[in-house]
């Protein structure tokens, strides 16, 4: 039987989702807990994987087991994950369905502020200059719509297959001290939001224009692009799948 199971991290002490040497991921302890809670090696894979420091409000991962899974195992896993990982819900589905491949849309959200604030300093990017023009970075964001390949926002030297990908909602908003950026698109290269992010700070702040981001698209290499923004400002919101999958 394949299982999704959905979960939330707080990427602080975690270098990101996915299983490396001489590294504690989510992935690592994630499977371990759910092994020992089955009494059997499982294997997890995840929708996508996430960078260091990057936090995930909604993350599915598939398995397979012929264990039963039991009515309280939300319970007893989360009695057994350490305080900055837990699971929301499990859900059977087909035995195709792939936690990865059949996303149909994934949601990202960054954060910044700009009132020193120690309760947000590990979820949101503290931007201690002037403050930034909102409605000129989502006058650039817009043009996101228009374009598919994303070349100048992917980080080198990955496996992407194509870096053509849909984006659906792109919109800065302001609360207050706070600015908030959602994103949503089919698919997401990897760096690709916060890549985004921080060559959009830069037309908040007067450094480039909308056309010079138009611009850095059309170019489709990384080196045009501003630097990425920092890490722990970044949430994967939510990831869509199609309802025919689950059982």
């Amino acid at each position: 039987m394949r299982y999704f199971l959905n979960f939330s991290y707080l990427g602080k002490n975690y270098h990101g989702w996915q299983i490396q040497p001489n590294a504690t991921s989510v992935q690592e302890i994630l499977q371990d807990r759910v092994s020992k809670i089955l009494g059997v090696t499982t294997i997890l894979t995840a929708a996508g994987r996430t960078d260091t420091g990057v936090h995930a409000k909604q993350m599915t991962a598939h398995f397979d087991t012929e264990i039963e899974i039991r009515s309280d195992f939300v319970y007893r896993i989360n009695a057994f994950l350490p305080q900055d990982i837990a699971v929301q819900s499990i859900k059977q589905v087909k035995k195709e369905a792939h936690a990865r491949f059949d996303a149909i849309e994934r949601t990202y959200q960054y954060f910044i502020h700009y009132q020193k604030n120690p309760f947000l300093s590990e979820v949101s990017w503290y931007w201690n200059y002037q403050k930034l023009d909102v409605n000129k970075m989502n006058e650039a964001a817009e043009i996101l719509y228009e374009m598919t390949d994303f070349t100048s926002f992917a980080k080198l030297h990955t496996d992407n297959k194509t870096n053509i990908c849909q984006v659906k909602t792109a919109k800065w908003i302001q609360q207050n001290e706070n600015l908030i950026f959602t994103i949503c698109a089919d698919r997401f290269l990897r760096n690709m939001v916060r890549s985004i992010v921080g060559t959009l700070v830069e037309v908040g702040s007067g450094k480039l224009s909308k056309s010079d981001f138009k611009e850095i698209i059309v170019k489709k290499d990384r080196k045009f692009a501003a630097a990425s923004a920092p890490a722990h400002g970044l949430f994967l919101l939510d990831v869509k799948y199609p309802d025919e999958l689950f059982i």
